[in-house]
């Protein structure tokens, strides 16, 4: 194929009197001269190519036409990826951020907020649409999608350029762009355009005009991370939409141009000028009287010093909820404004939850010693969860709520105290010791590996003498537990506390039994479920499902296993034991508080009184609370998990759960109940002063009856007396 005829059309070109086309013109064709002329040269040199050069023009033909078959498939299915289907774009709604939803299917809140406000455009005055539509499409409702007279403006103007000089993007082809296919709206690609012109099309087929500006008004992006008429017009000027005056309402349509280059806080000389170019453009167009544009060109431009902020929901589970679905999706968590996140969340719960910690956070506040420093106040952490499968019911991060703060319900370090205790006691009843064992409360000394001498203290330094294991755990005796530690040996305490859920590292030294190890309260809250649930594991979990808008979805949690640590039988008897701590023990105030359901529970009290527990369940539910300094110091004389975080549980007992799936334990089988003595755990006898029900593996129940407890003298001889009389009344026949 010769050169001569590309020689005739760059004369032609030449004679165009364009002189910077005309340039780069002739360079254009001087390369392609020169590439063909090297096509030419390997034609000639391949014989096989010989039918090709002879029949160049149906070839050209052939290959033209699969190109343009190719084209309109690829437009035609939106990139080969498939287009929305009808039902999408009719249903389609601009978002304003991922929904959160608790596990009724009620907004718990929004993963990540966008800057938007969607309204439907009735409540959009007439002087806004006719703004927008003045400067970016002012055909709209005179063509199906695509502006052809624009379009052939933009052709000619592009080939002048050699290159994208000028788009001819309708309002409808920009709606496409940035709510069906936003990860190709940076691109300026031929490829893009295609889609956008086929995408354009159908939603002309399947929506009306004022449901496509309507979608445009509220998709399109205004600057400073705002999205929509509503969202700007507050961010720029205060107020709603509905109250623009025409000046206004054209420095909203003078955006879209350049979000960025047109900001009036940035640049506002520029922003000036383009606003009154949109007033012009709807003066030439008829839109407004020359009189108002006029006075509106006059007007200086006046914009507010802050912008307009989304409220965002002040729940502390959103943050744990956040960090779940970014680890889920990974590389998509880009994608998370286009997900619905289910939760196990129970929004009743969670408000109680966050009452209950942050009022009783003031309140111990304004009672303890360490308040006077400025530079500290008292914190909290809660966490309730379902121990039938793990769901996390109610998160309270701290005493005030800090978006993306540090979460001390999840990853707090503390002691419990004597939270831990449950977990020795478990443990000596795996090995088979009896709740009726007698235990020996008295001072004790304990010399330890370094030499030093170690005395545990009572509480209040008060001591029982002998009393059975359910009375030590209810008074929650330091001495008695030691010992009992001692017995069932640490290595099995702390595999007990593991299997429970324990994840931390637990040291092998006396003082754990009285929780000198630090967990954090998810954990020890988790560790307490196989109490309530009948002795399996459970793994905590906050999210069950995540879905796209259309209900499709994209992760589900696995299917529950349950499995079993602990006997059946043991299980109860501990929940018996931590009953009796609620009913008459360390956790007394639960009751005083008058919460009358089956509660079990322990409290938790670390020295000088720098950490306060509480940690209850019921069937149904497990909650913890915690009380304390980040910086560990004293909450004041007399500090105690009875006295200061077990009223936080009733209050968030009583407002956020009660009247719920609430119900007692029932003893499994295997199991039988006599009633004791308190003290020496013998069968009790009538005069035995305090006795309780207690619970035995069967076989393993008392069999003597109490010889510590007899009548008195006085009682015997009135029994001597009455047996006697009784002996005569029945001689004399009377």
């Amino acid at each position: 194929m010769g050169s001569g005829k590309w020689e005739v059309l760059k004369y032609l070109w030449e004679m165009y009197d364009l002189h910077q086309f005309r340039a780069r013109a002739a360079r254009w064709l001087d390369r392609a001269n020169t590439r063909l002329d090297s096509w030419a040269d390997k034609v000639q040199a391949h014989p096989a190519h010989h039918w090709i050069r002879k029949h160049w023009l149906v070839t050209t033909a052939a290959v033209a036409a699969v190109v343009l078959v190719a084209a309109f498939a690829f437009a035609t299915t939106c990139g080969f990826r498939g287009c929305p289907s009808t039902e999408s774009l009719q249903g389609y709604e601009p978002r304003e951020g991922s929904p959160v939803l608790d596990r009724e299917g009620a907004m718990l809140g929004r993963l990540q907020y966008v800057r938007r406000v969607n309204i439907p455009l009735d409540t959009v005055p007439q002087v806004v649409r006719d703004a927008f539509l003045s400067v970016e499409d002012r055909r709209f409702y005179d063509h199906g999608g695509i502006d052809f007279r624009s379009a052939v403006r933009a052709l000619f103007a592009n080939v002048r350029e050699m290159g994208v000089a000028e788009g001819f993007s309708t309002i409808t082809m920009q709606v496409v762009r940035n709510a069906f296919i936003p990860e190709m709206a940076l691109q300026r690609t031929f490829r893009r355009k295609l889609i956008e012109l086929a995408l354009a099309r159908k939603l002309e087929k399947n929506l009306s005009k004022d449901k496509i500006l309507e979608l445009y008004l509220n998709v399109i992006y205004l600057g400073n991370g705002v999205y929509g008429v509503e969202a700007a017009s507050r961010d720029l000027f205060g107020k709603g939409v509905g109250r623009l005056a025409l000046e206004e309402a054209a420095t909203l349509a003078a955006l879209p141009k350049g979000p960025s280059s047109y900001n009036p806080r940035r640049n506002p000389q520029r922003a000036l000028a383009r606003r009154n170019l949109v007033i012009t453009l709807m003066e030439q167009q008829g839109r407004v009287t020359p009189e108002a544009a006029r006075e509106a060109r006059a007007r200086p431009l006046e914009i507010e010093e802050k912008g307009w902020y989304p409220e965002s929901d002040q729940v502390d589970a959103l943050d744990p909820i956040r960090a779940v679905v970014d680890s889920l999706l990974g590389d998509d968590a880009d994608a998370m404004a286009d997900v619905v996140v289910h939760t196990t969340i129970d929004s009743r719960a969670q408000q109680a939850a966050a009452r209950a910690v942050r009022a009783q956070a003031t309140r111990i506040e304004r009672n303890a010693e360490a308040s006077r420093r400025r530079d500290a106040s008292v914190q909290g952490a809660m966490v309730a969860l379902d121990p039938r499968n793990g769901e996390i019911r109610a998160l309270v991060n701290g005493s005030t709520y800090e978006r993306g703060g540090f979460s001390r319900a999840l990853a707090a370090r503390r002691q419990p105290g004597s939270a831990f205790k449950p977990f020795v006691y478990g443990a000596a009843l795996a090995q088979g010791y009896s709740p009726a064992m007698v235990l020996d409360d008295s001072p004790i000394e304990m010399e330890l590996p370094t030499g030093e001498t170690w005395e545990p203290d009572n509480y209040g330094g008060e001591y029982s003498g002998q009393l059975t294991m359910r009375r030590a755990l209810m008074l929650s005796a330091n001495a008695a537990t030691v010992r009992l530690a001692q017995q069932v040996g640490l290595s099995s305490v702390i595999s007990f506390a593991e299997r429970m859920g324990i994840r931390s590292g637990l040291p092998s030294v006396p003082a754990l039994a009285l929780g000198a190890a630090e967990v954090t309260p998810l954990e020890l809250v988790a560790a307490y479920a196989p109490f309530a649930n009948g002795g399996y594991r459970i793994t905590p979990s906050l999210v069950t499902r995540i879905t796209r808008s259309d209900s499709s979805l994209i992760w589900e949690r696995d299917t529950l296993v349950h499995e079993s640590i602990l006997d059946p039988r043991e299980a109860f008897q501990v929940t018996s034991m931590l009953q009796t701590v609620v009913q008459h023990g360390t956790g007394f105030e639960v009751r005083r508080a008058g919460v009358r359901d089956s509660i079990a529970g322990k409290t938790g009290t670390t020295n000088e009184g720098n950490d306060v527990w509480f940690v209850g369940y019921t069937p149904s539910l497990v909650a913890g609370f915690w009380f304390g300094y980040d910086t560990p110091m004293s909450l004041g004389y007399n500090a105690s998990g009875g006295r200061l975080a077990a009223p936080a549980f009733a209050d968030f007992y009583r407002r956020g759960w009660q009247g719920g799936t609430n119900a007692h334990w029932d003893p499994p089988a295997g199991l039988v109940m006599k009633v004791i003595d308190s003290y020496n755990g013998e069968l009790a006898n009538q005069y035995c002063p305090v006795t309780q029900r207690e619970w035995f593996k069967s076989g393993t129940e008392p069999t003597s009856y109490c010889d510590d407890h007899q009548a008195s003298l006085w009682e015997t001889l009135e029994g001597i007396g009455g047996a006697f009389g009784k002996a005569i009344k029945d001689l004399l026949g009377f």
